[in-house]
């Protein structure tokens, strides 16, 4: 009865839909369903079992105000629950499992000359009980979380990083491989170069705008490579499995008709997403051309004797292209965006080497999560341009999922995912895009780096005030069950 009830609920919501038509069509057969999390948010057990420090670790607790006095210390405690969450992901029927290898965990001092063992363990045995249980792992190498004495040599824009980064790939590659078959890189290599390294809001929080920010990601992408030329020479034969890297970008969506706001459109979306893209999944490589002209022409005009902008060499350029099997993406929420005047000449910034103006509607539904209204159209849009800009590539959605208070009748997060699938399945069919997973991020409500506990993503409410931090299933995990079961959005769909 209570099932029953619960599905005559969803469709009387789903049927007030305001965001368009949702699509009534069914998901490929072949179509997989997962969820993600990242160790930083979960795991808890800080410094436990040899585990090392990492750049959120030191970060946290010189500057405990800029999560409001929270932190990842001891999370959702998923180093000792993990087997009670592989649980909660068997009972949502779940094709694959999205999580990260903490670096610091598995290397304490980022060097592989010392490797912990109750931190290989840990990782080995989740792995273990995912497949067991008939749950796909996919693994993120970093998530964030670089080990603090990396950071002290000084992090990512050190470009000797590449060499350890490739170490510890191969590290993890030779320790898990036989059993993960999809292996990410990076998870949004933007957020710590723009936001760490530009804006100075996330660990080392460095202000460097402009110039760090570049720095870093430039040193990222090369790792990248190295990473993925480790595994095609070395593993991929006697393992058979891919590798990728997660890139994020919202929908830049312009503001009018005008050439001009089109332009500024695909200006920010080249600044953003092609920015770690272009390199890698753009037959031509490199940077776009759009970044390589505008920063060179401001670094010169504010009397800089080259770009800052770093360059790569016609061999760096070939080794990088090419560099994945599939293109993983995080996508959340739209912006409007505007052309506008040149900024003014000063100092530089990232912001300033784009100059247009972005902005969400104030009609749009937003949620707890700064920034991330609801806008169901953008996840076509994006999914589209990807594959005319990319050369049609196989994309697989890492992450998409809203942020409310933690209800467990959690009625937004479901008209939210029945929004987005809806035009997940409209870039599929109407489109034409090779789309083959969507994760939900999260499974279980986690911390939200700056924002703490207090943005819940989860499909299975924690209680942070119980002494087992309690999971329970809101209503929006009966939901993704159900959608994963029928691979139907909505109540009932065309064969």
């Amino acid at each position: 009865m209570k099932l029953i009830l619960f599905y005559c609920f969803v469709l009387g919501f789903l049927s007030r839909n305001t965001n368009g038509d949702l699509a009534n069509k069914k998901f490929p057969e072949n179509f997989r369903f997962g969820v993600a999390t990242a160790a930083y948010q979960i795991e808890g057990a800080w410094n436990e079992d040899g585990k090392g420090e990492n750049v959120w670790d030191r970060f946290l607790h010189e500057n405990p105000f800029m999560a409001g006095y929270q932190n990842g210390d001891v999370a959702c405690d998923s180093y000792h629950k993990y087997l009670e969450d592989v649980q909660l992901l068997k009972y949502l029927g779940v094709n694959h499992y999205r999580f990260s290898l903490s670096w610091s965990r598995i290397l304490p001092t980022g060097y592989v000359n010392q490797v912990n063992q109750a931190g290989v363990d840990y990782y080995k045995n989740l792995i273990s009980a995912l497949v067991e249980n008939g749950i796909e792992p996919f693994v993120t190498l970093v998530h964030f979380d670089l080990p603090q004495p990396l950071q002290d040599i000084g992090g990512w824009p050190n470009p000797q990083l590449a060499d350890y980064f490739a170490d510890y790939a191969r590290l993890a590659f030779t320790l898990f491989g036989d059993d993960v078959k999809n292996w990410m890189t990076f998870n949004e290599p933007k957020q710590p170069c723009q936001y760490g390294h530009g804006y100075g809001y996330f660990p080392p929080g460095y202000a460097t705008d402009g110039i760090g920010d570049y720095l870093c990601a430039h040193t990222i992408i090369k790792a990248h490579a190295r990473a993925y030329h480790i595994y095609d020479e070395e593993f991929r034969s006697q393992q058979n499995g891919r590798i990728s890297i997660v890139l994020d970008t919202y929908w830049y969506e312009p503001s009018s008709d005008s050439d001009e706001d089109k332009e500024a459109a695909e200006r920010q979306r080249q600044f953003t997403f092609g920015w770690f893209a272009n390199p890698i999944y753009h037959p031509d490589g490199n940077y776009p051309q759009v970044m390589i002209d505008r920063i060179a022409e401001r670094s010169k005009q504010e009397g800089f004797s080259k770009s800052r902008l770093p360059e790569f060499t016609t061999d760096e350029i070939e080794y990088i292209k090419g560099t994945y099997d599939f293109l993983s993406l995080n996508t959340y929420s739209t912006y409007l965006v505007n052309w506008t005047e040149e900024y003014p000449i000063g100092n530089p910034s990232w912001d300033a080497d784009i100059s247009v103006t972005t902005y969400q509607d104030p009609s749009w539904i937003g949620s707890t999560s700064p920034t991330l209204d609801i806008v169901p159209w953008g996840m076509q849009k994006v999914l589209s341009w990807i594959d005319q800009t990319y050369n049609h590539p196989e994309i697989f959605i890492s992450e998409n999922g809203y942020a409310d208070n933690g209800d467990l009748n959690d009625s937004q997060r479901i008209d939210f995912l029945s929004q987005y699938l809806s035009n997940v399945l409209l870039a599929i069919f109407d489109d034409g895009v090779n789309v083959t997973g969507y994760t939900v991020w999260s499974l279980i409500d986690n911390f939200e780096w700056l924002l703490g506990y207090t943005a819940k993503y989860g499909l299975y409410q924690v209680d942070f005030d119980s002494p087992n931090l309690t999971r329970t299933i809101k209503e929006s995990g009966e939901y993704y069950n159900n959608v994963i079961v029928t691979k139907c959005p909505v109540d009932t769909c065309e064969d």
